[in-house]
């Protein structure tokens, strides 16, 4: 067990936070921009991780001990073979199949011991309160053990978070008749209309059914939830959230304002397949507002057909892109696809890059006009406060209620139209989006006309505000700086006792 730390002689005085996420990019990676938001806010931060999710954060651990920032990164050793994972398995994002998923649900589970052990010998100040990614159900007893309050995190918007609510405790699909695929959701200030596939229930795999009903319920017995979201963007939701859980909603993001300068943008995550140099160079010498950017996370595992009709619909468009290929286990075969024609064909309008992207530092150069995404709520976030709206293509989880949001809500997106959801852990070949649409979806985005100005006028307008919530006397900075005084508060009580 490692325990790399950045620390001053007035950390003991400071709240202790412990944030526990999910090993997977999409967790971790805001709760290191909350860690670095916390501490800007007065609070000393352990958060926890395992020895291949360092290495993959070693720029950021290093440049936060140079800094000496009061946030600490405790390694604790990941047991992915006494669980049957492959050695090293560590990350979510390399997980083989969603037969798999209970296995490495059941690795982190085997987290809490020793770190229990870690601070009964009190080798750290005593934490004051817990932030756990919500798939980390384990820490509700880790917290009570340790005799603090639990927060919850999960990275999701309060917009999928009150629906996912809304699916689970009203028994939605339970409670459909078979014949019945479309139904509205009850509950939200407007209509919803949904279809069962486009349920959050569409992520799962063998055992997770029994795993999401006690993470639900767990999930109620927290302290409250943070959300990376911000007031201005999901108002009604915050509301209607606070309302179900009967617990404090603090919305606290979007937290990758945080990252202000290019270099805080690069090293976000993994390190990068391309040279962040050559990207910028590539997007320099392009027209502001003409490129289009598709990526679809570090989960989604496209199919190579898929791949080639993207490629191929993208080259037809005639538009600048960079395009983000990850295509995992069969990138043999789309090398030797681009390496036939494709890549010389476009070289003159497009950078490929294979594997992790600097997205934040992308999406915030000007000359990005369209981004065309799966939908997660980190990518969806980042657009809003780049200004830059969205082609949407969700593939599972609640990514299609985020395609709700930013098409029928927020309109700041148009819809690729993806009828039915992609099955985590597997690449599939049903219902191909073809080529003539997606250069159609294209050309509707990225040329000129009113529609597209309207929807950037529209996504401009929101990266204002998300920007003036981060900055003191905002909505996000407001509750940021509120929890880190509640939690101090009761650190003095304890002291006092």
């Amino acid at each position: 067990m490692t325990n790399n730390s950045s620390s001053n002689d007035s950390d003991d005085q400071k709240p202790h936070f412990v944030l526990v996420p999910l090993p997977a990019p999409g967790h971790i990676i805001p709760m290191v921009d909350m860690a670095h938001l916390l501490a800007d806010h007065g609070a000393l931060v352990t958060l926890i991780t395992t020895p291949v999710n360092a290495s993959r954060l070693q720029t950021v651990i290093d440049r936060i001990a140079e800094l000496r920032i009061s946030i600490r990164f405790l390694s604790l050793p990941f047991p992915s073979t006494e669980v049957g994972l492959p050695e090293g398995c560590e990350n979510l994002d390399d997980v083989p199949s969603n037969k798999l998923l209970s296995n490495f649900l059941q690795a982190c589970a085997l987290l809490r011991e020793p770190l229990l052990h870690h601070f009964q010998r009190h080798e750290d100040p005593h934490p004051d309160c817990i932030v756990s990614d919500a798939g980390h159900i384990w820490t509700h007893k880790l917290a009570r053990e340790l005799g603090i309050p639990r927060f919850t995190f999960n990275g999701f918007g309060c917009f999928a978070l009150v629906c996912r609510h809304i699916f689970h405790f009203d028994r939605i699909i339970e409670n459909m008749k078979d014949d019945v695929d479309t139904f509205v959701l009850p509950g939200l200030p407007h209509r919803l209309e949904m279809t069962r596939s486009h349920s959050p229930v569409n992520f799962t795999g063998p055992g997770f059914e029994e795993f999401r009903k006690e993470l639900m319920d767990i999930e109620l017995a927290a302290e409250g939830v943070l959300v990376n979201s911000f007031d201005n963007l999901e108002d009604p939701y915050v509301q209607c959230l606070q309302k179900a859980r009967g617990t404090k909603v603090w919305t606290v993001g979007p937290m990758s304002l945080y990252n202000k300068n290019v270099s805080d943008m690069v090293f976000r995550g993994n390190k990068g397949s391309t040279d962040e140099n050559r990207c910028l160079s590539w997007l320099d010498s392009m027209k502001p507002h003409s490129v289009i950017y598709v990526s679809f996370g570090s989960l989604a595992r496209t199919s190579p057909s898929q791949l080639i009709e993207i490629g191929l619909g993208l080259e037809a468009s005639n538009c600048p892109f960079i395009w983000v290929i990850k295509a995992g286990s069969k990138s043999s075969e789309i090398e030797e696809w681009l390496s036939q024609g494709f890549e010389e064909r476009t070289s003159m309008r497009a950078l490929i890059i294979r594997g992790w992207a600097p997205q934040l530092m992308i999406l915030s150069h000007p000359a990005i006009g369209g981004f065309m995404t799966h939908c997660g709520w980190n990518s969806t976030l980042e657009s809003a406060c780049a200004g830059v709206p969205m082609i949407t293509w969700p593939h599972f989880a609640e990514q299609f209620l985020n395609e709700k949001l930013i098409v029928e809500i927020l309109r700041i997106g148009i819809t690729i139209g993806v009828k039915a959801p992609v099955k985590w852990g597997t690449e599939q070949d049903e219902d191909l989006v073809g080529r003539d649409h997606v250069k159609e979806t294209v050309s509707r985005l990225m040329v000129e006309g009113e529609e597209r100005r309207i929807m950037r006028e529209m996504v401009k307008e929101l990266g204002k505000k998300a920007k003036k919530s981060m900055e003191e006397g905002g909505s996000s900075y407001g509750n940021m700086d509120l929890l880190v005084q509640q939690i101090r508060s009761k650190m003095m009580m304890k002291k006092e006792q």
